[in-house]
Order: C-alpha cells, then sequence, then structure tokens
C-alpha cells in the first residue's frame, strides 16, 4: 500500500513542538513517512539539549523526488533560522523563517506531493500581525478557501466555534444564519465522508440562557428560524441550547459535535473535559489540515515535561484519513 506523505511545520522555532516531535518519534510507529519542515540547526540544539538520544539517523531533503522515504530516519527539510540561544523568546524576527516553511510546504500540497498537513504552534501576535484571527484563516487565505470550519475534534465530542479568535465584543456582529448554515454544512459533510455518519449537532445561543434583556435577540431572530431550515435539508441539528448545561454528561453524550457561538464558549470546556486528547482540523481546505491543540507554550521550554498526545493523534488520524 502507498502511504502518502504526511508534512510537518514545525512552526514556532522557539517552542515545545520538537520535544513534542521527538517524543512522539521516539515512543510510536507510523505507517506514512513524516516530513518535518523546519530548522536544522534548532532541532539539533533542541535535541542535544533536551538530552534526546535516539538511535535514528537525520536525513537533509534537497530534491523530495530523490529519497524513498520512510519513518527510520527524521526526514527534514531544511529552513535556516539564526538565532543566539537554544531558547529564545518569540518575537517578529522569527516570522520571515515561519513564513518560509509555509510556502515549503504550500508548494509541496499545490504539486499533489500529499494532502496532509501538520503545523506546529504559532504565536498569533507575532506572526499574523493583525491582518489574520489565525491560522485557519491565513491557510484558507493562500489557498484562496471562503469558507471554512475549525473543529476541535475528539471521537467522543467535537467542538466548532462559529468564530474564531475574535475579541467577545465583536462576535454578536459576526453572527449571522449564512456563515452558521456553511459551516455546519462543513461539519456535516466531513462526518458522513469520513465516518459514514449524520452527525447529531447541538448548536449553542449567544447570549446567557438564550435570553436577552434587549430587544433585538439573536437565538431568537437568527438561531431557532436557521435549526428549522437546516432539518429541511436532512441535518441533524438541534437548540440553541444554553451553554451553561450543555457539557454536562447526560447532555453531551447524546451530541456528536457542539457548535458554539464563540471561541472560549466552546474550547474551554473541550479542553477541561479532554485536555490533550484533542485535535484542531480545519475543514473546507483543499487538503487535510491538522494541528495539535495547544499553543507555543514559552513557560516550559526546555524542561522536557510536555505532554505529546495532542500530536501523536494528529498524525494518527491523518494515517487512518
Amino acid at each position: 500500500m502507498n502511504y502518502k506523505p504526511i508534512i510537518i511545520v514545525a512552526g514556532e522555532p522557539n517552542s515545545i513542538f520538537f520535544e513534542l516531535y521527538f517524543k512522539a518519534l521516539k515512543n510510536h510507529s507510523y505507517k506514512n513517512p513524516l516530513i518535518i519542515i523546519g530548522s536544522q540547526k534548532i532541532l539539533l540544539l533542541q535535541m542535544k539539549k533536551l538530552n534526546f538520544s535516539m538511535k535514528i539517523r537525520l536525513i537533509k531533503i534537497n530534491n523530495i523526488n530523490d529519497y524513498v522515504l520512510n519513518n527510520k530516519s527524521i526526514n527534514l527539510i531544511n529552513v535556516n533560522y539564526y538565532q543566539h540561544k537554544v531558547f529564545e523568546k518569540s518575537s517578529k524576527k522569527s516570522n520571515f523563517y515561519i513564513s518560509n516553511c509555509f510556502n515549503v510546504a504550500f508548494k509541496l500540497l499545490n504539486d499533489g506531493f500529499t494532502d496532509k498537513l501538520i503545523n506546529g504552534p504559532i504565536n498569533k501576535k507575532n506572526f499574523l500581525n493583525k491582518k489574520y484571527l489565525g491560522i485557519t484563516e491565513y491557510l484558507a487565505d493562500n489557498f484562496d478557501t471562503r469558507i471554512t470550519a475549525m473543529l476541535i475534534y475528539n471521537k467522543n465530542l467535537s467542538v466548532c466555534p462559529i468564530t474564531t479568535h475574535l475579541p467577545i465584543k465583536m462576535v454578536s456582529n459576526k453572527i449571522n444564519a449564512n456563515l452558521i448554515y456553511n459551516k455546519i454544512k462543513l461539519i456535516n459533510s466531513f462526518y458522513k465522508k469520513k465516518f459514514l455518519i449524520i452527525p447529531k449537532i447541538a448548536l449553542l445561543g449567544l447570549n446567557p440562557h438564550c435570553e436577552s434583556v434587549l430587544k433585538y435577540n439573536e437565538d431568537e431572530k437568527i438561531l431557532k428560524p436557521l435549526i428549522k431550515k437546516l432539518k429541511k435539508y436532512n441535518m441533524r441539528v438541534s437548540g440553541p441550547y444554553s451553554a451553561d448545561t450543555i457539557f454536562l454528561k447526560e447532555n453531551r453524550k447524546k451530541f456528536n459535535v457542539i457548535v458554539g457561538m464563540y471561541h472560549d464558549q466552546v474550547l474551554t470546556p473541550m479542553k477541561t473535559l479532554f485536555e490533550y486528547d484533542a485535535i484542531n482540523i480545519t475543514l473546507g481546505l483543499p487538503f487535510t489540515r491538522v494541528s495539535p491543540d495547544h499553543g507555543p507554550n514559552e513557560s516550559m521550554l526546555g524542561q522536557n515535561l510536555s505532554n505529546p498526545l495532542s500530536l501523536i493523534k494528529a498524525i494518527k488520524f491523518l494515517e487512518k484519513n
């Protein structure tokens, strides 16, 4: 069987990602060849600093077509990055390096070399520089994709925020029926294609208890009519539900996906329930993009205490899909 390679953009040069990558390689075997795009210098420095003595050689790939790829080695496409220390705090000086790493990945994806992408964590404040709300939007723009959905996936329960990294005071102005409809349509198609099921989807209200002291109540005016419309298209959507009780055990077990109006409304309970046992999947792109569900976590740099489970789950998911 021909296993498509999984390309991995290492992300922020000084983050916990290389530590997680070493742990993921050391303790697990994978069928699909893994190709990491990042700095050889940083990789080797962090491997030494973290005392990872893996009996595995490093292959520095120049022309990718010249290699028979497998996971008996670390397959690296080197992107140069100059730094003074082994671990430095992230800053804007890493932006050019991160952009170059993504550009290498984009070429491989556009050339049809693979359709599987993982990216390590990025310091959004520095790299995106207010142009994009998150990496989801950055990828969508580079591949001319109009509608995407950020699905935080676990086999028992997944969540999706309608708005992503948006200041809370701006959320209500962004909520509209067309946006919600298109994102739920992506979720429904994803579950039908990948898992051969029509997912049970809970739609959360925007307001506490789905009530408002104002004349205009988004839950009444937007969400309730939309749910009726979605049901007519044979989507198993119900709600709107109050966010303060939907994640109770007896409530959440009724659903495959809980869709919220804003980021923390669904990601906070999701991470509380599953911690590292979840991955971030971008729906709507012309390839499958998965990201471990964690950030750069500079406070734990060099401590060798980070949990690689989310990265392992991301790789395993791409192997199956």
